[in-house]
Order: C-alpha cells, then structure tokens, then sequence
C-alpha cells in the first residue's frame, strides 16, 4: 500500500514536470522554428519574456522525480540508469545547455553571440524531451529489466522513437497555448494568432502520431498497450483527448481563458493514463511496484517528506505560477510596449 502510494507520488511528478518543464520545451520549439533574426525577433521577444520569470522552476519537478526513485524504488533506479544511461545523460547535457543558451541570450549585445546562444538553447530544447520521451518508451516496450546492460535497442526502437517523438509535439502544443495567452497579456494581437495556428498544428501533429503508434505499440509495448485500450487507462485517456479537442475548440472560438487549463489536462491525463496502463510494474513485465519498493521505514519517511514538501514548497510555486499567468512577475516597460506592437502599427 505504501509503495504504491509512492509510486502515485512518482507518477503526478513526473506529470507535473511534463507539463511546466514541457511548457519550455516547446517555447524553444518555436523559438528554434522562428526563423531568421529579423522575422523571428517577435516571437523570441515574446518567448523570453514569458520564460524568464519560472523557467528555472520548473526543473525542480524533475528533481524530485529523481529523488523520489532513488529513494523509493533503488531497485528501479539502478534498472533503469543502468540501461538507459546514454539517453539520460544527452537529457542532462541538453538540460544545461538549454540553460546557459537562454540565460546567456538575452543580455548579449553582439548579434553573432545571440545566434549562437539562442541556437544552442533550441536545439536543447528540441533534443531533451526526445531523450526523455525515449528512456519512457524503453521503459514502457519492456526492453529493461533489473541487470539489462546499455545497449542502443533499450532506446532507440520504434516505441521510444515514438513516445520521444510525441513528447516533442506534446511540449510543441503546450508552448504554443501558453504563448498564445501570454501574447494577449502583451497585447501583441498578431502573435496571439501566430501561436494559436501553431497550438491547433501541434495538437494536430500529437493526434497523427498517437494514430501511428497504435499499431507499433500493439506489437511492441503490449502490456502498456493493453492498459492504455482498457479499464482505467483507457478511460484516462479520453478524458485526455476531450481535453485536448476542447483546447482546440477554444482555440479557433477565439476564447482563451481556460485554453492554459484544458492543455495542462490533456498532458497530465495522459502521463497518468501511462500509469494506469503500466501497473502494477514499474518494468514490464519483469519488476513489480511491491518488488521494487525500498526499506518500509524508508518509505514512511519518503512520504512524511513528501507532505512536509506540499505543505511548505506547493502554496509558493502555485502562487509563483499564478503570478506569472497574470503578469505580475514580468512587468512591462516602454521599450517592451513599442516591441509588443506589430510592424507598422503606430498607435
């Protein structure tokens, strides 16, 4: 009962770190799509300065995610870094240089650094959720089990190609949402259209490549896929596609006000949908939850931490969070009202 329980924990951080740390992600997609320096100067203003007061947050859900796994469940731990060591790493690589690219972007003055710079944080953010999605999609095709050695096939196969690739749409649709909204809080009326085509195209992209996996996954994930297509996880699931053609819906009615909410759903939903599908294992089908849970003082002590953590750190990141989608964190200057106006627009 207390592993699963800590299993559960596990499950909405990683579905926590899937939606803010997503949301970034796909900021640096269309960053990296933007184009050249002159037509993409708007939507990278726009991308800077919606990122800027939380996207160091985020990282702390993936944090925790670690934690928790090392803390809790060794055993998967050692599975899992043992095996999938290589897309772990290029992860944790991308998530430093996606870092410093951002962070070192926007104070630079010459225009060749801020190529670079604003390069190298793209790319970051593009190959990062790949990397993440695939070690997901090993983990859910079977492919690692307790003393698997490292080895390509544990990661690059048709499921973790897949899922890596779904985690870039999926991050691609989120960023677009949100920037969608944040273009209206920065009254830039061209951009909220600029962003909201690329939300529906995104959501568009997710939806061909769930088609496409359906048949890849039946073949090659079969226990996840049998959750995912019965009982609860399959129930999870719509609800995650109703969120999503309801974002889309607002989307193309012009109303934005829940547009942040019903995203965040559709994300979420399906990382929880996962969950269902794949217990009680945390490897298919080789390692149980129960099997693979550590000491239960230790997990007594994982949970006291982890209620201490929601009581303490949750109301400060939901205000941060609520601050930020109101606009009270990234104020506006004179210079970034004149930039917020499209090409030729002098009122």
């Amino acid at each position: 009962m207390m592993a699963d329980l800590i299993a559960w924990v596990m499950v909405l951080a990683v579905a926590a770190y899937a939606c803010g740390g997503g949301t970034d992600y796909g900021a640096g997609f269309w960053d990296l799509t933007a184009g050249g320096a002159e037509r993409g100067a708007r939507p990278r203003w726009l991308i800077d300065h919606a990122m800027a007061p939380v996207w160091e947050v985020n990282n702390v859900w993936l944090i925790f995610v670690f934690v928790v796994m090392w803390t809790g469940f060794p055993t998967f731990f050692q599975a899992v870094f043992a095996a999938l060591w290589l897309p772990l790493a290029l992860a944790a690589v991308g998530q430093v240089l996606r870092g410093a690219g951002f962070a070192l972007r926007k104070p630079t003055r010459r225009l060749a650094r801020r190529r670079v710079y604003g390069a190298v944080f793209a790319v970051a953010s593009l190959l990062t959720p790949f990397f993440l999605g695939a070690v997901l999609g090993g983990i859910a095709s079977g492919r690692v089990a307790v003393g698997t050695p490292a080895s390509a096939d544990a990661w690059a196969n048709p499921t973790s190609i897949l899922v890596g690739l779904l985690a870039i749409a999926a991050t691609a649709f989120l960023g677009a949402v949100f920037l969608c909204s944040d273009a209206r809080r920065f009254d830039a009326a061209d951009l909220v259209d600029y962003f909201r085509l690329r939300a529906v195209l995104a959501f568009a992209a997710v939806v061909l490549l769930a088609l496409i996996a359906l048949p890849v996954t039946h073949d090659d994930a079969t226990y996840v896929w049998e959750g995912l297509t019965g009982g609860l996880g399959l129930l999870v699931v719509i609800l995650a596609a109703v969120c999503g053609l309801a974002t889309v819906l607002l989307l193309v009615r012009r109303s934005y006000r829940w547009t942040r909410h019903t995203s965040v759903a559709t994300v979420a939903l399906t990382v929880c949908g996962w969950g269902f599908a794949q217990r009680p294992y945390l490897l298919p089908t080789s390692l149980k939850v129960a099997e693979a849970a550590g000491a239960p003082h230790t997990l007594r002590w994982l949970v006291f931490v982890t209620v201490i953590a929601v009581v303490l750190v949750g109301p400060a990141l939901v205000l941060l969070y609520r601050l930020d989608t109101m606009g009270e964190l990234e104020p506006l200057t004179d210079a970034d009202t004149q930039a917020a106006r499209a090409p030729g627009d002098t009122t």
